[in-house]
């Protein structure tokens, strides 16, 4: 869904997150990643933040080669910052990684990937 759509929906309520600004600037973050850069990842909006999916070439999540969940970015209110958290493919649970207070320091963590718990 784009961020147009999803603000044009009409239980949509006036947040900080997602907008059309911080989804680029994510998008252009992530091509500088350390793994996986033969493919393209794709950026969506959720409520609240943002959510990266990418095919699985590595085939470790999804034998079949499939787009798999690498991330969630969210923004909380209180305190403000960051949460970036990454999915348990084998329970389908998001698990918090680590929290931010800048965006930029959240896209650091998730390019570089050192335990490779996002990019797999």
């Amino acid at each position: 869904m784009s961020v147009a759509r999803f603000w044009s929906s009409p239980d949509a309520v006036l947040v900080r997150h997602p907008n059309e600004l911080d989804l680029r600037r994510i998008e252009r973050a992530i091509r500088s990643r350390e793994r996986y850069r033969y493919v393209t990842p794709r950026v969506l909006p959720e409520t609240d933040g943002y959510l990266i999916r990418s095919p699985c070439c590595s085939r470790n999540v999804d034998p079949e080669g499939g787009e798999v969940d690498v991330a969630l970015l969210c923004w909380n209110e209180t305190p403000p910052g960051w949460s970036l958290l990454r999915k348990e493919h084998g329970t389908g649970d998001w698990i918090t990684d680590s929290e931010f207070s800048r965006l930029s320091d959240l896209l650091t963590r998730l390019n570089a990937d050192p335990d490779r718990l996002f990019w797999q």
